[in-house]
């Protein structure tokens, strides 16, 4: 199940990208850690608005590889462009953007994934990983981490590292995949009574727009920006958003995926932001 590790010179990265590129695959490159590349100085903490196939579409333009999978390309002039070339020289792998090629890619992080995915999903092509394997359906869904245990789905806004073409005819996405982040009816939202509605006001304040934004780009920044204790910065942020926003009902999965998002981008674990999100929830008796 297991693979050697790849060890090639900036220049094999390249050229790999510029190969799917020519397919129509858009691709970028990912830093030590296999993580994409942080995002310039104009870019930090969304302050550029975003790029306009993002979530929080914005107007960014920055010739730099910033916000990670909305980076992906297959413009071989930005590929080879000198805003891309440090990030050439310091790769450590290439990754896609499966959702912009019209893919899903089902990511079995372990055996039991794996074991769990020929029992209960469609075959279709699969790539053998270091832990698992991906399973690479056609067609695109909202991507979701940790939708069962060691199960991700990696499509429209995510990225997928390459490893490979894989073996096995690819199959249509199916309903078996779809279904997984459908979540059931939980109490992880407050309950409408109880929204706390501040005095001589008919709303809560935390629903005015650029209020609730500014709270979540400060958090992901603060995340991106840490340098050590990555994960007690993660519940701190965790923390600090839910005793802003927790109990008012005001946040969305969005934004809580762009946290993750966030989180996972300095290397923490689905699980683990599961697990700080829960524990910063218990904290505050949400």
């Amino acid at each position: 199940m297991t693979q050697p590790t790849d060890i090639r010179r900036p220049a094999d990265w390249l050229h790999i990208a510029l190969q799917l590129a020519a397919t129509g695959v858009p691709v970028l490159p990912l830093r030590a850690g296999k993580l994409p590349f942080g995002n310039c100085r104009a870019c930090a903490g969304s302050a550029c608005g975003d790029r306009p196939n993002m979530l929080a579409a914005g107007p960014c333009q920055c010739p730099k590889p910033c916000h990670g999978w909305a980076a992906a390309t297959t413009d071989t002039r930005v590929l080879t462009s000198p805003a891309w070339a440090a990030a050439w020289r310091q790769a450590a792998a290439v990754a896609y953007h499966p959702g912009g090629t019209g893919l899903t890619v089902v990511d079995l992080d372990n055996a039991d994934a794996v074991a769990w995915a020929r029992q209960a999903l469609p075959s279709t092509r699969t790539v053998p990983t270091t832990r698992g394997e991906h399973w690479i359906y056609r067609g695109t869904m909202q991507s979701s981490n940790g939708v069962r245990p060691g199960v991700d789905i990696k499509s429209r806004m995510s990225y997928a590292r390459w490893r490979g073409p894989g073996t096995g005819a690819m199959t249509a996405l199916p309903d078996q995949v779809r279904a997984l982040i459908v979540k059931e009816p939980s109490q992880t939202r407050p309950a409408p009574q109880a929204v706390s509605v501040p005095a001589g006001r008919g709303e809560c304040r935390h629903r005015t727009p650029v209020y609730l934004e500014r709270g979540i780009a400060m958090a992901e920044q603060r995340i991106t920006e840490a340098r050590e204790a990555i994960h007690t910065t993660v519940y701190r942020t965790f923390l600090a958003v839910l005793s802003a926003h927790g109990r008012c009902g005001c946040l969305t999965e969005a934004h809580i995926e762009r946290l993750f998002a966030a989180a996972q981008a300095k290397g923490e674990r689905p699980r683990h932001c599961t697990e700080a999100w829960t524990n910063a929830r218990t904290t505050l008796g949400l």
